[in-house]
């Protein structure tokens, strides 16, 4: 990573910009660039702190030149864009990186106590120190955001001021220095204590900072700062929500916004994609021939795909948009594209049937797979080979990214792109469906739908309160369908951690929940830690999927917090979890799809006094 030159020089020959000795401050995981480091997070590297870049080409952080491109098609289609690139990363010899910037500006020396922007310190170049007492900078631990993304300086000089009542400010041009200091008698907010030179104010300390209306009772709002794309970069379009205070390594300050597809066929054949940037208007015709004409006039000559796989790509396409939605919206097309996916690992494919760069290949297992009929499970299926591609949207603050709307999403360019930044994870997984029939019994017993009512409800609340019109919120997608699944999958992740060697961090699970839809897909996320060589297809032969599950619900039955946790009323922050906790069936956070929400055990197995509750209860008392 590298801090942004202050001005760039353009090369006289051919007007690009020449490359830059600019200093390393550090260095992330390519994956981390999209999931915990990315554009407008922030970042400590020693006892500094940086806010990532955006992607405005102005800026060039993540050089063209050193980011390839990497081509999915489908989830290409649902964001708008051409195509992805992957982070530059120090494998591929990348001279650049990323590009970060000083944020916050507001430090603090703990020498002379004095609290003033990084500047002003006059420190000299490449380093954080004082200039006076030569001791090492410690940038403010406070910033403040809103819920429409932006991010912005504590504002210490208006805290020190304001009036005893708590109300309006008064800082005026008193012309004093501010100055910060703990008294170390506790590690609370009361022992840091902000005072100004200029006299007219006694110190305060930074209690009640934190109050959800502190800084509205100063009459402070959201002035639309947006630092990573410039220290004084605002938003246009203002802002004016109301401000919060935040710890600057609080997970509420970043919040990615993933969406990711696998790769299946028509489009999984390893080649890249000669056409991405003529998808739009290829889409536009219906007549075969004005597709030939519109290809040849593009290539000046012979297309580099053959005219009939063009055709049987439109229609492969075509099948992913939503029935009956004339407008459909993110979400239905998002869903949309999940159910191709559930349908391809439904049939599968064989491997004899492709060539080498086949990234797709399903296969039915060779054991007896009526072993599982006992369980309710069907269909599980082994993906020996499997592609997946993982990109960021955008990001939040204060909001959770799995239940926001696109109002409160911060993009991560000032102008739109043709592009987004993007990783693939290339695998193997176990896939398995649950049998419909005793499914839908199941589901309609009243009990099962009244606890899974409580979540919904709790969850819809929570949903509500985050939109900013409540009645046009997203709808939750709590089912017991969807519980069932969400909790089986986790149980499983657990399982194969303890018996298959694989660390519960590098599985993830990927969940396939619908009024048509009961599957799960379980596959390895990473491919550095726990590599894909056969390990986990090898459990999803039948015989050993059997065992696995029995013993996954054996293990589920009883939590180190029981009764508590199986007897909780609601559970997590948010009450949209009943049974569940990081004692039984919590995972990390890389290998959830839903944050760890909407979980439950005993719809899984039953409680000690309805073991019927659970979908695999009766197999449990038999």
């Amino acid at each position: 990573m590298t801090p942004p030159p202050a001005r760039r020089r353009r090369n006289a020959t051919n007007g690009t910009a020449p490359a830059l000795n600019l200093p390393r401050r550090g260095s992330v995981r390519r994956a981390q660039a999209i999931s915990t480091y990315g554009v407008g997070s922030l970042i400590a590297v020693d006892h500094e702190s940086f806010i990532v870049s955006g992607l405005d080409e102005a800026d060039r952080s993540w050089s063209k030149d050193e980011s390839p491109v990497i081509h999915e098609r489908r989830l290409a289609r649902l964001l708008g864009v051409d195509c992805f690139r992957l982070p530059p990363a120090s494998e591929d010899g990348s001279q650049d990186g990323l590009r970060v910037r000083r944020f916050p500006l507001m430090h603090s020396c703990p020498e002379c106590n004095e609290l003033q922007p990084h500047r002003d310190f006059a420190p000299p170049a490449g380093r954080s120190i004082c200039g006076t007492c030569e001791v090492d900078l410690v940038p403010s631990r406070f910033v403040v955001a809103c819920e429409a993304g932006h991010l912005d300086e504590f504002p210490y000089r208006q805290w020190v001021h304001r009036s005893p009542d708590r109300g309006s400010t008064r800082v005026g041009t008193c012309g004093g220095k501010l100055r910060m200091r703990t008294t170390g008698r506790t590690s609370s907010l009361r022992s840091i204590v902000i005072s100004c030179t200029c006299g007219q104010v006694p110190e305060v300390s930074m209690e009640g900072s934190f109050r959800r209306n502190a800084l509205k009772d100063l009459g402070l709002t959201c002035r639309g700062a947006r630092p990573w794309l410039g220290t004084s970069a605002t938003d246009p379009a203002g802002c004016g929500l109301p401000l919060r205070t935040l710890q600057r390594g609080s997970s509420s300050v970043w919040q990615p916004v993933l969406k990711s597809a696998l790769s299946i066929p028509p489009w999984s054949n390893g080649r890249a994609d000669p056409l991405a940037e003529h998808w739009d208007a290829l889409r536009q015709f219906d007549n075969r021939e004005h597709i030939g004409i519109y290809l040849k006039g593009a290539f000046r000559g012979e297309c580099p795909i053959p005219l009939d796989e063009v055709m049987a790509l439109l229609d492969a396409e075509r099948e992913e948009d939503p029935e009956g939605e004339t407008a459909p919206t993110f979400d239905h097309r998002y869903r949309a594209l999940r159910n191709k996916e559930y349908e391809r690992l439904r049939s599968g494919n064989d491997e004899s049937e492709h060539t080498r760069d086949e990234q797709f290949v399903c296969e039915t297992p060779l054991g007896d797979r009526s072993v599982l009929q006992p369980l309710g499970i069907t269909g599980p299926m082994l993906v020996k080979k499997l592609r997946e591609v993982r990109a960021l949207k955008a990001f939040t603050r204060l909001v959770d990214a799995e239940s926001t709307t696109d109002a409160k999403e911060m993009p991560l360019s000032e102008r739109p792109l043709r592009w987004l930044p993007a990783i693939e994870v290339q695998g193997e997984g176990v896939f398995l469906r649950l049998d419909e029939g005793r499914l839908d019994t199941w589901e309609k017993a009243t009990a099962v739908a009244a606890r899974a009512e409580r979540m919904r409800t709790a969850h819809q609340r929570v949903l509500e309160q985050r939109a900013d019109d409540p009645s046009r919120a997203v709808p939750s997608p709590a089912t017991p369908r969807m519980v069932l699944l969400h909790t089986l999958a986790h149980v499983l992740i657990t399982e194969w951690s303890l018996e298959a060697g694989y660390p519960a961090a590098s599985l993830r699970e990927r969940l396939y929940a619908g009024d048509d839809m009961a599957g799960v897909l379980i596959y390895t996320a990473t491919t550095d830690s726990a590599g894909s060589l056969g390990g986990l297809v090898a459990q999803g032969e039948p015989e050993v999927l059997d065992r696995t599950v029995r013993s996954a619900l054996r293990r589920a039955e009883w939590c180190s917090s029981d009764p508590l946790c199986m007897e909780a009323e609601a559970a997590g922050s948010t009450g949209t979890n009943l049974a569940a906790c990081h004692a039984c069936v919590m995972l990390p956070e890389t290998s959830c799809e839903h944050n760890n929400i909407l979980l439950d055990r005993a719809l899984l197995v039953g409680t000690p006094d309805e073991p019927d509750l659970g979908f695999f209860g009766p197999v449990l008392v038999s």
